[in-house]
């Protein structure tokens, strides 16, 4: 019999996070998938608002123009446009550092384990633009090209989440893997194929304002104020210069630091010293906001951990919530409201823009992500992932004709004051994205079978 006059112990919601460890990849895999819902309720959402009343208040607010003056100095854009070009700078840093860690530690790392992505990715990006090329060739909408290249990350992993314990984790890695590695493709061909006229007075500045950043690196500086504030510069004066200016983001993440300045053994034997220092200055009854040597020690405590881990590792960590919960679905809300004409819609469906885009996702995503992945397989190359099979991979080569984020930002950029090409490129990438995504979601619940393995008995 237990003893009544056991005092009662309670944990506070804070204090039950420290028996739940979460590894940094469980962590980013949550965040996307509830991303990827987020982002598919604020998509639905612009579009309800796209073919309603609200359609008018609804393009005024995003043509409202936001600007700011410094001196002789004057910068003014619409509120669209600095979605687009202005917060999307911080969704390419939070992807510039997310392939810095996969390529310095992660699937991309050991180059026979980073084959098969590698290898998937790019023919995911091939096939889909020579299959658009195909529908548009000396067309007015080659310039198009590059958008079925690319795969949405959240919505893809959120795809894969909802199938639970039905797909194994390696599959789940493979695709995260093979989208990271598709995210750096569609970034060179942002900063390649999509670049306005250059102004290289501005350039240069962009390049002095690099070589600084570098120079912060190589000094040791660990600080993220000083990164953010030459990476701002970097964004001026790359919206200057002609290059997209997001891709900024990108190159200042490439430049944070990705080493710890203590090691993991000094760490924990310093560690150990301070918490030994804590229990000693313990008062009882006393508040810790009274106990100065604790207070003290507790900072220093904050310092060390901060020390030990790496800016990289910190600054994922922090921006990848507000870009995935606030960046990510605003910008499906300012560009994913799309006027529908049903009566006009198999006009639309037809055009070559559209079914472009359609079959580049949908038939290319699977031919150059599966059919590459079995010829490396078959030759030798590489090998499947550890539990998963060609069907699996197949599943997840149509997941990955969900392209809407990436695929919407380069119709941006490709179909600058072509308000009509735009309008069929993400027609083509709605309808493709949802068709991709449920056929790609049906095909892997069909085929898998739940592990039963990892459940508890009742």
């Amino acid at each position: 019999m237990a003893d009544q006059h056991k005092p009662e112990q309670l944990n506070a919601p804070w204090e039950k996070t420290f028996d739940k460890i979460v590894t940094p990849f469980e962590e980013f895999i949550h965040d996307e998938a509830t991303s990827g819902l987020l982002l598919m309720a604020c998509a639905l959402a612009a579009l309800i608002i796209a073919n309603s009343f609200l359609a008018e208040s609804y393009q005024h607010i995003l043509h409202t123009s936001i600007g700011f003056s410094v001196g002789d100095w004057h910068l003014e854009n619409t509120l669209h446009h600095w979605i687009n070009d202005g917060l999307m700078a911080l969704f390419f840093f939070v992807v510039g550092l997310e392939i810095k860690r996969e390529i310095l530690v992660g699937e991309l790392a050991e180059p026979r384990q980073a084959a098969l992505p590698i290898i998937a990715a790019i023919g995911g990006m091939v096939t889909p633009a020579l299959i658009f090329t195909s529908f548009n060739l000396g067309g007015e909408g080659i310039m198009g090209w590059g958008i079925p290249m690319a795969t949405d990350i959240a919505f893809a992993v959120g795809v894969l989440v909802l199938l639970g314990n039905r797909i194994p984790k390696s599959l789940l890695t493979f695709l995260v893997a093979l989208a990271i590695v598709d995210d750096l493709g569609g970034v060179l061909v942002i900063a390649l194929f999509y670049t306005e006229q250059i102004n290289f007075d501005a350039l240069g500045i962009a390049g002095a304002l690099l070589i600084i950043l570098i120079a912060c690196n190589l000094f040791g500086i660990r600080k993220p104020l000083p990164y953010f504030l030459f990476g701002l510069l970097l964004w001026l004066a790359m919206l200057k210069s002609g290059i997209h200016a997001t891709l900024a983001g990108v190159l200042t993440a490439l430049i944070i630091p990705a080493r710890p300045k203590y090691e993991p053994a000094r760490f924990s034997q310093h560690i150990r010293k301070l918490l030994d220092r804590f229990d000693a200055s313990h008062q009882p009854g006393q508040s810790i906001m009274q106990n100065e040597t604790q207070k003290s020690i507790l900072q220093t405590l904050e310092r060390g951990v901060h020390m030990v881990e790496t800016p990289l590792q910190r600054l994922e960590h922090s921006m990848h919530m507000p870009v995935a919960f606030l960046i990510i679905p605003l910008f499906a809300l300012a560009n994913a409201g799309i006027p529908i004409q049903f009566d006009g819609l198999s006009t639309v469906l037809s055009h070559p823009v559209t079914l472009g885009v359609m079959m580049g996702l949908i038939v290319g995503k699977v031919i150059g992500i599966a059919g590459f992945s079995w010829v490396a397989i078959k030759i030798g190359i590489c090998t499947l992932p550890q539990g998963t099979n060609m069907r699996q991979i197949f599943g997840v080569s149509l997941v990955g004709g969900i392209g809407f984020t990436m695929s919407i930002f380069i119709a941006e950029l490709a179909f600058l004051g072509q308000p009509e090409l735009l309008l069929m490129a993400k027609t083509g990438i709605l309808f493709a994205s949802l068709l991709a995504g449920v056929v790609g979601y049906l095909w892997l619940l069909i085929l898998s079978k739940p592990d039963l393995t990892n459940q508890s008995p009742d």
